[in-house]
């Protein structure tokens, strides 16, 4: 083992520069916020079979039950597409820095 390259390899890399702290945030914060996209996805997927479920079982209600699924799967897909967005930008601007 040589000690000065040991010295060299401690001072070495230790200069930490605002542009690659918010380069790694960034990074770090897209990875985050692409897992949002997980829970719409098996929120709606919950949301259908509860909604088949209550058409098997009451088939005269089977319209108010439809109409009220489309609308529950559609708030949570733009909740998994806000995630999504917010995730691509992050990553954007992770990159640009």
């Amino acid at each position: 083992m040589d000690p000065q390259l040991i010295a060299q390899a401690a001072t070495a890399g230790t200069t930490i520069d605002a542009a690659s702290v918010i380069k790694a945030a960034s990074l770090i914060g897209s990875g985050i916020a692409a897992v949002g996209v997980f829970g719409p996805g098996i929120g709606i997927g919950v949301a259908g079979a509860r909604a088949l479920e209550g058409m098997a079982r009451q088939p005269e209600m089977a319209g108010k039950l439809l109409a009220n699924a489309i609308i529950i799967a559609a708030l949570m897909e733009a909740l998994g597409l806000l995630a999504f967005v917010v995730a691509i930008l992050l990553y954007l601007n992770g990159t640009k820095v």
